[in-house]
This record gives structure tokens, C-alpha cells and sequence, in this order.
């Protein structure tokens, strides 16, 4: 070993020891007289002194160190004068005897600091300097902790930690996939995996009763804060279990995690009916750290000849707490925030609850101080709230609100990042309507099994149908989703068929699959885990970038090693490929 000890182990315990450390320079501050060096691993920084007692020519050569030189020093463990109390080895510092550089470096592009004045784009082309900073390394190792600790809890629980292709066949259904060219079966590719859906499903089938593994999936669409092409996922599958035992098994993991990575117990996890999370949050996944439940003031506030409100699919509102203070241009910049092409509503109308006991609204014109007194009543409104109503279609009125619900939560301090609202979504719709392709889409994936009352209603009312599936959801973001899966050959078959898919079709892609189901296989369900969200959740961020180790930016595009990038014509003659770009 190059070194003794780390740079954040240092103590008073170790006075008068001989040390000897490895790390880069942090920073140095010559005073004349004495020269002081903080040099810093992932483990910590310890302070460096040459002073006038230390060699001339080791002096000297201390001069010529640079910011984020590597250096192995020996040296003494003594009491530090000035001592600093914010850091664990701010007791002591070391009085150099020898000093060695071991790689110089260039002056970097940006401060490497906890408050660095590099930009997104800068970092991001030196990424490997940007994660020597204390925020990005804690993020990585709280990663590395939440991973031990699902792989600790999963094998307690007699799970098998089994590995899954990564060349697979494409298929037609969920995102566009990343195809990979077959060198040797020319005109034919392989896909990426979105997920290792169907393999899972064939490890049941082969007695595997209890599967998972941290896994890399790979989904080619567009990206946004909580969205990379490569994604990390917590995959697992049992066999012989009901949609109970599932969301038990894994709310018992979402309580290890919380309890052994942050020392937290948590809170009940309430189950909640995707269609009471629509009506009442406008969201299949709501934040339940605050409340503001909507009120639907449909039988309120029409036939008042206020024409916005009486042609309106949907009249929805919720109830600001104590923001009846708000001014007028407040409420102008909130109507403006709603009108913006990412939610798009075309306008807020509001009532204002005074203090006084008053009630004043937008639409005085159209509505008395007893249909307000009414409109409060609903509202459970007290003096000094501000109530918020939304008009228009009603899928995209309920967006909108859901919208301007989280914005006034945030607004007013409700949405902390250190409480954590666990939450069960569940009986989702088996299929959704997609306007587009004009036909019906599985809401989770094509084997999902339909609620078992519910296979009847297949061919009377498809659009009624409930999946038997389930999404974990924690402060408004969707942690894990899964379902029951369909294990019988002629429901599967069904499934396609109400998919749009041809027998000829569902065979030529899932055949595998169809003919698996045959040799029995039994009940099976599982669950997904999106590890990168969690593990953001559990470092307080918005966005997972900082929790990848090499992220891809905004357009998919790695710019530290310039990725994607064209390949040699040699490699796509091999390939059998051309492009027309």
C-alpha cells in the first residue's frame, strides 16, 4: 500500500504517529514562514504543514504543488493551533518529512469544490473531475449502500440473484427500442432491453419462484430530469403469490432502505384506487406530503349564465391555506405559470376568503355572496384562504390542477424534502385509448393479468376492465410499478387479440412466450423498481443525473467521450449498413 492511512481518519489519537498519506492537493496557502497543504482522498482532507523547520529543499519543492497534484507525503501527527471542528481531522495536521508527486496535473476547467463555478455543460465533458467533488462521490456512495442493502434484504427473503440477456429480440409494444446489427445474420438486429419483462416471466416458468437483480434497461424516447436512455432497475419476479404478498414483500424493502440509509421508520403506506388518485389529485402518482384534495363544483357553478364555467366538461378547484393574502399581481403571475404551453390552461378564476369574513372572486358578475358562501362551504374553506377552480375537458383540466396543485404546495413550504409520503396505487385500467394509432394500449404491459371478475367484460367493455397492477409512489414520483402476470396461454392469446395483434402477429413475437405458458407455468407477479429515482429521492434531488456515475445529457448524447458518434465505413460494410444521413 502507497499509504498508511486515509486523508478523513486522522485524529487526536494518532498524535506523534508517522504517517504517510495519498491524495490531491486541495488547495495551499504560502504565509512566508510556514506553508500549509490540504490534501483530500474520498475519505476526507488533512492539513499539510512545512514550517521553518522543515528541510529547505522540501519547502521548496511544496511551492511548485498545484492545484489537484496527486502526492504522497510522510509526515508527523501533531495538535493543531487553530483547530476546525466542521471536518474530523480538524484536530491534528501533519508535519511533513517527505514529500513525493506522483502525477502533476493541468489547472482544472472549474473549481473542484462543493460550490464549483463550472456550468452544467463543463462538468458534464469533465465529468471525472466533477465527481471528485464531496456532493457528486456522497451521492454515488449513498447508491452504492442502497444497492447492498436491496441485495442484503432481497436474499434474506430466499430471492436468486439471476442475470438476463442483453441482446433480445425487438418487440412492438411500450417505447422505441435501441437496435444492435447482427454482424453475422445479416439485415437482422437485436434490440436493448426495456426490460427483462418477458424473461422474468420464463424464470417462473422454470421454477426460479423467487428472481431479481439490479439491471441496466434501455429505452430510446425523449429525456427529461427523471428520464436517461440507460436506467438501472430493480427487477423482480415470484411465483405462487397474490397481489397482496407482493405490495407486503416490498413495502417491507421500501421500510429496510429508509431505515438502514437514512435511520428513518416510516409511516403507514395507505393503498389508494387509481380512479380516487385521478379524482381527487388529478395524478396517478400524488404527492400525499400535504393535502389540497380538488373539489369538483360542477353542480355549484353552472347555469349562472357564466358561459366559460357552463360549457365546461369539468369545473374543478382546490383551496390555497391562508394565501387570501395573496396580491393581484400574485395571482396574474400564478394565471400566467398556468398558461404556459406545458400545462396550458387558459385562465385561473379565484375566490378570496378575507378575514373579515368577505368573499371576493373574479367572477362577481356572475355569482352572489351566497353562491360564494356556498362555493366556501365546499371547499372547507376558513377566512383567510384562497380558492383556486379550473375549468375546461376533463382529462386535461385534472392535469392542469394536478399542476397547480404541486406549484402552490411548493409555494407554500409543504413539499420537504426530508418527509416522505409513501403511497400504493392500485386497480389501474387494463388498456387505454390511444388517439394517435387509434387502438387500444396495455396501461402497464401486455401481460398484466386482467382483475379475474373482469376477463368477461374483454369483449363487452375493454375500456372497464381493471389490471391487477400496482405502482409504489413516494412524494409524488413513481418509485416501482408491477402487476400479477398472465400465465394461461388463451388469456395471453386474448390480451393480444384486444391489443390489435393478429394470432399470426402475437406468435411471430411472443411465441416463446405463448408456448412456455403451456408446459406449466404458475401464478406469477412481480415488481419493478426504478433504482435511479430512489436513489434520488434519497439524496434529496429533482433530477437521477447525479446519482449515474456518467449521465447522458438532455439529448442523449455522452459529451465526455463524444457519444454517440459515426463508425469507421470498414464497420458498416461488415455490418451490411448504410446510412442516409
Amino acid at each position: 500500500m502507497l499509504r498508511t492511512h486515509t486523508c478523513g481518519e486522522l485524529n487526536m489519537s494518532h498524535l506523534g504517529q508517522e504517517v504517510v498519506l495519498c491524495g490531491w492537493v486541495q488547495k495551499s496557502r504560502d504565509l512566508g514562514g510556514t506553508t500549509f497543504i490540504d490534501v483530500r482522498d474520498r475519505y476526507g482532507l488533512t492539513q499539510l504543514v512545512l514550517n521553518e523547520d522543515t528541510d529547505t529543499q522540501l519547502r521548496e519543492k511544496s511551492r511548485s504543488l498545484g492545484r489537484e497534484f496527486v502526492i504522497q507525503v510522510t509526515g508527523k501527527v501533531l495538535e493543531r493551533f487553530n483547530k476546525n471542528l466542521k471536518i474530523p481531522t480538524g484536530e491534528i495536521e501533519i508535519a511533513v518529512q517527505e514529500l513525493n508527486i506522483l502525477n502533476e496535473s493541468k489547472i482544472p476547467p472549474f473549481l473542484i469544490e462543493d460550490d464549483t463555478d463550472g456550468g452544467e455543460e463543463l462538468r458534464a465533458k469533465y465529468r471525472y473531475l466533477d465527481l471528485r467533488r464531496n456532493p457528486l462521490r456522497n451521492q454515488l456512495i449513498l447508491r452504492s449502500k442502497i444497492a447492498q442493502e436491496v441485495r442484503r434484504y432481497l436474499s434474506e427473503q430466499d430471492f436468486i440473484e439471476v442475470e438476463t440477456p442483453v441482446l433480445i429480440k425487438s418487440t412492438p409494444e411500450g417505447a422505441r427500442d435501441f437496435v444492435v446489427p447482427s454482424r453475422m445474420n445479416p439485415g437482422e438486429f437485436y434490440a436493448l432491453p426495456q426490460s427483462p419483462q418477458t424473461f422474468k416471466q420464463l424464470l417462473m416458468v422454470s421454477g426460479f419462484d423467487r428472481y431479481f437483480q439490479i439491471v441496466k434497461c434501455f429505452r430510446d424516447e425523449d429525456l427529461r430530469a427523471d428520464r436517461q436512455p440507460e436506467f438501472t432497475q430493480i427487477d423482480c419476479e415470484l411465483s405462487f403469490v397474490t397481489q397482496e404478498d407482493i405490495l407486503n414483500i416490498f413495502e417491507g424493502l421500501t421500510r429496510h432502505l429508509f431505515k438502514q440509509v437514512k435511520g428513518l421508520e416510516l409511516d403507514s403506506f395507505p393503498r389508494m384506487q387509481y380512479a380516487d388518485a385521478m379524482r381527487l389529485y388529478g395524478s396517478d402518482k400524488p404527492d400525499l406530503r400535504f393535502g389540497m384534495q380538488f373539489v369538483e363544483m360542477n353542480d355549484l357553478v353552472k347555469g349562472k349564465n357564466f358561459g366559460i364555467f357552463d360549457n365546461a366538461e369539468l369545473v374543478v378547484g382546490i383551496n390555497a391555506k391562508g394565501c387570501a393574502a395573496y396580491t393581484r399581481k400574485q395571482v396574474d403571475e400564478l394565471t400566467e405559470w398556468l398558461k404556459r404551453p406545458q400545462i396550458g390552461a387558459t385562465g385561473l378564476i379565484y375566490a378570496r376568503y378575507n378575514t373579515d369574513g368577505s368573499i371576493k372572486s373574479s367572477v362577481d358578475k356572475f355569482y352572489s355572496e351566497e353562491d360564494l358562501k356556498q362555493w366556501a362551504a365546499a371547499f372547507n374553506a376558513e377566512p383567510g384562504d384562497l380558492m383556486l377552480l379550473l375549468a375546461g375537458p376533463e382529462a386535461k383540466v385534472r392535469k392542469q390542477m394536478n399542476e397547480l396543485r404541486l406549484e402552490i404546495g411548493g409555494r407554500l413550504g409543504l413539499r420537504k424534502k426530508d418527509d416522505f409520503a409513501p403511497l400504493w396505487v392500485v386497480d389501474f385500467p387494463l388498456l387505454e385509448w390511444d388517439d394517435e394509432t387509434q387502438r387500444r394500449h396495455a396501461m402497464h404491459h401486455p401481460f398484466t393479468s386482467p382483475k379475474p371478475e373482469d376477463i368477461p367484460m374483454l369483449d363487452t367493455d375493454p375500456d372497464a376492465v381493471r389490471a391487477n397492477a400496482y405502482d409504489l409512489v413516494i412524494n409524488g414520483t413513481e418509485i416501482g410499478g408491477g402487476s400479477i402476470r398472465i400465465h394461461n396461454r388463451e388469456v395471453q392469446s386474448l390480451m393480444f387479440r384486444h391489443l390489435g395483434f393478429t394470432a399470426e402477429e402475437a406468435q411471430k413475437q411472443f411465441g416463446f412466450l405463448l408456448d412456455a405458458f403451456e408446459y406449466g407455468a404458475p401464478p406469477h407477479g412481480g415488481i419493478a423498481f426504478g433504482f435511479d429515482r430512489l436513489c434520488s429521492i434519497f439524496a434529496g434531488l429533482d433530477s437521477i443525473r447525479d446519482v449515474i456515475a456518467f449521465p447522458k445529457n438532455n439529448s442523449g448524447r455522452d459529451v465526455m467521450i463524444d457519444s454517440p458518434s459515426t463508425i469507421a465505413d470498414a464497420q458498416m460494410k461488415e455490418l451490411n449498413i448504410k446510412t442516409t444521413v
